[in-house]
């Protein structure tokens, strides 16, 4: 059945109201965080590139997500695959006074704490493909993978009827149908259309590590309002559960990450302390409503290491994954999901309990169902659709402008204009200097 729709009378919360409106607009920043964390770690040349890649994607999905990708997410269920709703179409039949069937809030207030997903989720994939791929190829990427991907995803784990969410697959707030079909995404498209120019021969350094760690904190700061907002109110305290946790597996995977750091390659490093933050983040998001504080530590401990393990199969394997989003985002969001079978405590957001709480290992079957069925089919839908358009418009820009500078390629601008660099004494002084050099060689 669709989700109903109710009359606000005297149903509607104004906290909850207040309160997930906040929470859109903190998931929202996410995306501006992610551009600055990927845009910090490119090379100079394609910092732009980077920044624009989710920064489209922000104006791309907001207008699917209300012609028909709400719909297909969360409409009436179809065979547990799709959903479709011809009221949430062009969002034509909800009313301002219409509530989220079982909940305080306005269809609206739902509708668009859930588009903010939408419009990051793609976003998290442009870090896989960065310095070689057409911007009007990327644009039109997005719009075949929201639509095929993760709209469907998206009913599959949310959606009333959806058969993930039907079989009691728990992802708090987007373990799978975010992290795990982004990571498998950027994996599928990379095996399509190959390395970069240079790749495991040329230095390929983070360009800008203060960017880097300015995105990381923005992401964290606004992973609040997509983590504890994933509630939909605050009647019963799952959703601080959820903040706390937030907080707490965060640390722990940076802490980890950073000793893994220490002992494999005998230095800290700041983009470690970034990377695993977000690893942590990451590992959470399905699991901190059902794990105890406690947990979330082990949680973010666990992730922290795997995925700083993780980052380096690239360089074993061959496969370009140019900032790490296979590493952090698919092994995060696997790594997360399949804990909540060991270490669901059943005081959280529901009873059910995982293996080290005499759950057994029920839940842990029903979480490899849900994790490998999305990753095997984010990764088969996103090598498909990449390889069409490969074989159509062509993915890829040509290897000088890979070489130049995507920048200047494809948009025309530089991230920093060089040209007024210098001035003072140093530079008053210059055509002096010159002068009195050239008088010296015509004189001699």
């Amino acid at each position: 059945m669709a989700p109903a729709i109710t009359l606000a009378a005297d149903k509607l919360s104004v906290a909850n109201t207040g309160f997930m409106l906040i929470c859109s607009a903190l998931v929202l920043i996410m995306t501006p965080g992610l551009a600055f964390f990927y845009g910090g770690m490119v090379r100079v040349k394609s910092t732009l590139n980077m920044l624009m890649m989710s920064f489209i994607s922000m104006g791309i999905v907001t207008i699917l997500w209300v012609l028909y990708g709400f719909s297909m997410a969360f409409g009436t269920d179809h065979g547990s695959l799709i959903g479709w709703e011809s009221d949430f179409v062009g969002w034509a039949g909800i009313d301002k006074a219409d509530i989220w069937s079982g909940y305080t809030i306005p269809v609206f207030a739902f509708a668009v704490f859930q588009m903010m997903f939408a419009i990051i989720t793609p976003a998290l994939i442009s870090g896989a493909i960065a310095d070689r791929v057409k911007f009007s190829a990327w644009s039109i990427f997005v719009v075949l993978w929201a639509t095929v991907v993760y709209f469907p995803v998206a009913h599959w784990v949310w959606g009333t009827g959806g058969w993930a969410f039907d079989l009691g697959v728990i992802d708090f707030a987007g373990g799978t149908a975010v992290h795990i079909n982004a990571g498998a995404a950027a994996l599928g498209v990379i095996l399509v259309i190959g390395k970069r120019v240079g790749f495991k021969k040329d230095p390929m350094r983070p360009h800008s590590l203060p960017l880097v760690m300015l995105g990381a904190g923005l992401l964290w700061f606004g992973w609040f309002g997509f983590n504890a907002g994933s509630w939909l109110g605050n009647d019963d305290g799952v959703g601080s559960l959820m903040f706390v946790n937030t907080q707490i597996a965060t640390a722990a995977a940076m802490l980890a990450w950073l000793a893994y750091e220490k002992i494999a390659h005998g230095a800290f490093t700041t983009l470690g302390a970034a990377s695993g933050a977000v690893a942590g983040l990451v590992a959470i998001t399905p699991s901190g409503g059902a794990v105890t504080p406690i947990g979330a530590i082990a949680v973010g401990a666990i992730a922290g290491v795997a995925c700083a393990a993780a980052v380096g199969l690239k360089y074993k394997f061959g496969y370009d994954d140019s900032l790490d989003v296979v590493g952090v985002h698919m092994v995060g969001g696997v790594i997360g999901s399949l804990l909540i079978g060991f270490f669901a405590s059943g005081k959280g957001q529901s009873d059910v309990k995982g293996l080290f709480y005499g759950g057994g290992m029920d839940q842990f079957w029903k979480q490899c169902a849900g994790v490998f069925a999305v990753l095997a089919y984010s990764l088969i839908a996103s090598a498909v659709l990449a390889f069409l358009l490969d074989k159509t418009i062509g993915m890829r820009v040509d290897e000088d402008e890979e070489i130049s500078g995507i920048d200047q390629a494809e948009h025309a601008e530089t991230a920093y204009d060089f040209s007024g660099a210098g001035g003072g004494a140093a530079r008053t002084a210059a055509p002096a200097a010159v002068g009195a050099a050239s008088s010296k060689k015509v004189d001699a």
